[in-house]
Parts: structure tokens; sequence; C-alpha cells
């Protein structure tokens, strides 16, 4: 698997970059399969596809401080991230892990390897709901996944040092809740996963065997997402569906 770590200066193409190394995948007509790894330089929220953002977010809050509210291209809720949060985004190949074909097993099969990688390392860890990972019953990853024909892109985030109370603060209460939530508050329900960023890293390059450099990565395709979407209102703050850009719509999170 090809490695890369790279974080972008601007939220908006950290977004992009994860798309567009799915796009680059899917467009060379055979399996290729990276795991990229970064951490936003600041506050940034992060909305799912299909997410109304006004129920999700404290929008007027996020302008009045500054942090950006952005669309991923994949499913789920809301999220905060930032420093202290590490990102991942794998592209993965269904025709190398046949078992990605369907969307259940892939949450599976992700969450299987990265709880097989971390548990030695922070007992207790294990899969909740449909795409968390939680110490016990304390939820410290949220994920999510955007399938194309031959690649699938399974993104997320681990919390290993960020302040927990920005959740709160520009994150409303989920309509759609995990049943071990149990109904709790932003501030009863996550936590930092006890480990060193290093280790943390170490251990998802380890478990995807990811050990060949990315080499040039798509600058192009990336700048061209930002225009067409990440950069856009109508994309950030509208519910534009799989289906307006002629894709089948093949995503879902906890």
């Amino acid at each position: 698997m090809h490695f890369l770590d790279l974080t972008l200066s601007e939220a908006a193409d950290n977004l992009a970059l994860d798309e567009a190394l799915l796009d680059e995948a899917e467009s060379l007509g055979e399996p290729r399969e990276t795991l990229r790894l970064w951490e936003p330089i600041e506050p940034i929220v992060v909305v799912g596809r299909s997410s109304r953002i006004r129920d999700e977010v404290h929008v007027e809050l996020c302008a009045r401080q500054g942090v950006p509210v952005l669309r991923r291209p994949s499913g789920g809720a809301a999220i905060v991230a930032g420093p202290g949060c590490l990102m991942y985004a794998l592209v993965l190949s269904s025709r190398l892990r046949p078992a990605l074909q369907a969307v259940d097993q892939a949450h599976r099969y992700v969450l299987d390897t990265l709880v097989g990688a971390l548990r030695p390392l922070a007992a207790g860890v294990r899969c909740r709901g449909i795409s968390d990972l939680a110490l016990g019953d304390l939820k410290f990853s949220g994920n999510s996944i955007r399938c194309k024909q031959n690649h699938l892109l399974y993104h997320g985030t681990l919390l290993y040092d960020f302040p927990l109370e920005l959740i709160e603060r520009y994150l409303a209460m989920p309509e759609r809740q995990p049943d071990y939530r149990a109904g709790r508050q932003h501030r009863a329900f996550v936590a930092n996963l006890p480990l060193a960023v290093q280790s943390l890293r170490a251990a998802l390059v380890a478990a995807w065997d990811a050990r060949k450099p990315y080499g040039v990565w798509p600058r192009d395709r990336m700048l061209r997402l930002v225009a067409e979407r990440y950069s856009r209102r109508a994309w950030n703050e509208g519910r534009e569906s799989a289906a307006a850009n002629g894709e089948p719509e093949r995503e879902r999170a906890g």
C-alpha cells in the first residue's frame, strides 16, 4: 500500500485531497491503495454529505469564532477536528478485497483492522455502533465511507489530545444516536485515546503495511475539486446529493 503523510494549509484542500486520491485510484484502471495521514492546523467542523447543517452545527458561533464549516463527500454526522485529532484516509480496492463490496462489511473490515492495531496499545478498544471506535463506552473515533465502482474511500478521526469541550461548543446533539450513547451529551460521550501521536501513526502504517511512498500526489485534481465543491457555499451549506453528480449514492456512517 502507498503512504502519504501530508497536511495542507487550507482545510478545504485537505478534504478535497481525500476525494482526489479516490478519484485518481479509480481512473487508473487497476487497483491502487493508499493510506494518508493528516492533522488540521486549526479547529474545523466537517459535516456529512447529506447533513442538514443547521440541525447539526452551531453555525453562527462558528462564524463568529472563525471556525470553517465544510462538507465531506461521505455520509454521517458532523464532527469537530483540529490539533490533537489525527485524520486518516484509506483508499482501498474492492477488486483486491471483495469483502468491501458491501458497505456494512466494509465498515467491519476496516474497523476490525484498526481495533487489531490499537488494542495492544490501549486495552478496551472496540467497535461500537455502525462506524465508531470506543474505549469502553467512550467514543474516540468516528468514520465514514464513500464508494465508487472499484475503490472506496474510508476516512475518519482519531482523538488523542483534542480539547473535547470544542465538540459541545460547536455541535448540537445529533438526531440519530447509536444505542450505546444512551443520550449522553458530547462531553460525557467522547474521549481521547491515551496514546502518543507517534505510536498512533506507527500503528496505522503497520496495520495496513503502508510502506510505499505515494510520490506525486494529485494536486490538480485536488484544486479542481476545491473550485467545484469545497470552496463553494452551495456545496458546504447545501444538500447536494450523489445523484446530482452522476454517481450512485453508496455512503453510510454512524
